[in-house]
């Protein structure tokens, strides 16, 4: 592991003033998309999607661009690599590597991000693509009597892992450990929740040896839940 250069990556992406661009949308996803414009979710329209986007003049104004597996592989119209349009704009190209959050036996009413499963080879092959950062997602939900320390440390161990594994294959992870806010939770309840997800989290990073200088931590926002009456001003 290049600790520099990760930090250095790290760096770059959280560069002032600009932004990372999330196109990692699964296919199913952006067919839903295209559905409301009714174009058809064909693989060259999805192609020709995201080269308008690369291409655009918005893009000095982002330091990375989140993809998905189908578009990390995809040639623009041209047969330029879409990653070598990223590159040359001056951004980060970057990876979706989780694979959803599945229901988390034992926990009714909360999940685990799944997705550890032959990582490894997954990250070497998307290096060697030219992906240098990835990104994984753990969700969090707020009700009664959840979310449980149990399902805390379960995310916070897969995040983990993902982020050991990310940083040996000279890649930036993106951890993110989301505190929805569906629900009827106050404020002090998302700072509480954000807070424990947060600890667990940076306990797990520390126990397998990542380094913090070659992550980024994507945070949710602490806020009253969507069906609380009072909502911030």
């Amino acid at each position: 592991m290049d600790l520099a250069a990760l930090n250095d990556i790290a760096n770059k992406m959280v560069e002032k003033g600009k932004g990372i661009l999330a196109a990692d949308e699964s296919s199913g996803t952006i067919k839903k998309r295209f559905d409301q414009i009714n174009v058809e979710s064909t693989e060259n329209n999805r192609r020709d999607y995201r080269e308008m986007l690369f291409r655009s003049e918005g893009m000095q104004h982002v330091s990375g661009v989140i993809l998905f597996d189908e578009t990390i592989r995809q040639n623009a119209a041209d047969g330029t690599p879409l990653i070598k349009l990223i590159q040359d704009a001056g951004a980060v190209p970057g990876i979706k590597v989780d694979a959803g959050a599945k229901e988390l036996a034992g926990a009714p009413g909360e999940k685990v991000t799944e997705g550890l499963d032959g990582l490894r080879e997954r990250l070497a092959e998307y290096h060697a693509i030219g992906a240098r950062f990835a990104k994984w997602r753990a969700v969090i939900d707020i009700a009664e009597d959840i979310p449980s320390q149990y399902c805390l440390n379960a995310n916070a161990h897969a995040l983990a892992r993902y982020a050991a594994l990310c940083q040996e294959a000279g890649i930036v992870p993106i951890v993110e450990p989301e505190v929805l806010m569906d629900g009827g939770h106050d404020i002090d309840r998302c700072a509480e929740v954000t807070e424990a997800a947060l600890d667990a989290l940076y306990a797990e990073l520390f126990a397998q040896r990542v380094q913090l200088e070659g992550t980024v931590l994507k945070p949710n926002m602490v806020v009253s839940g969507k069906k609380n009456a009072v909502q911030a001003g």
